[in-house]
């Protein structure tokens, strides 16, 4: 499995921007299709954006289209969330998420993916 280590939360004002990353051990990174998933306090674990391997390919959540970028370096081992206009209801503990495959498909639930990070708090002040 993969360790993936996120980093870049923090607090921001509405309006605001963030960028979080993930980095990732291992040799076989562009084999893996990287996602962003958050959890908000009470709430269930919610899909946010995902990659495919070459970073060719990228969904998002309807909630965060438009403000939310997600991008991939696969000679750093390391995927990106550029989060723009940030509203308070973005709030929540960001995580990263590697599935690997070998068929390119883009999971876009929780069980889709086999590796997660440890997560990285972003808190948007109204």
């Amino acid at each position: 499995q993969v360790q993936l280590v996120e980093s870049g939360g923090g607090l921001v004002q509405a309006g605001g921007s963030l960028r979080l990353s993930c980095v990732a051990s291992g040799r076989t990174f562009s084999r893996y299709v990287m996602g962003w998933f958050r959890q908000a306090p009470g709430k269930e674990r919610e899909f946010v954006a995902v990659v495919s391997w070459t970073g060719e390919r990228t969904y998002y959540a309807d909630s965060v289209k438009g403000r939310f970028t997600i991008s991939r370096d696969n000679a750093k081992n390391t995927v990106y969330l550029q989060m723009n206009s940030l509203k308070p209801e973005d709030t929540a503990v960001y995580y990263c998420a590697a599935d690997y495959n070998t068929r390119g498909r883009i999971g876009r639930t929780a069980t889709d993916f086999g590796s997660w990070g440890q997560g990285t708090q972003v808190t948007v002040s109204s």
